[in-house]
């Protein structure tokens, strides 16, 4: 709701740039989509590197 509120703020005070906003957003959110998939990624390697690492320490700590 309180966005809505500050988007009809901003549409009534300055609507040449909210109709701005409004064009380049889905451009930016496309633009940054391959770093999204990318982080995406690393964060899955890292995941499986940090689980592969703890291995022996789960095992050690399941056998006492």
């Amino acid at each position: 709701m309180l966005t809505l509120m500050l988007w009809l703020i901003l549409l009534v005070f300055c609507w040449p740039l909210a109709l701005l906003v409004l064009m380049l957003y889905p451009l930016v959110w496309l633009l940054l989509l391959p770093f999204r998939i990318i982080g995406i990624a690393v964060d899955g390697v890292l995941e499986l590197l940090r689980t592969i690492i703890m291995l022996p320490v789960r095992l050690l700590r399941a056998g006492s």
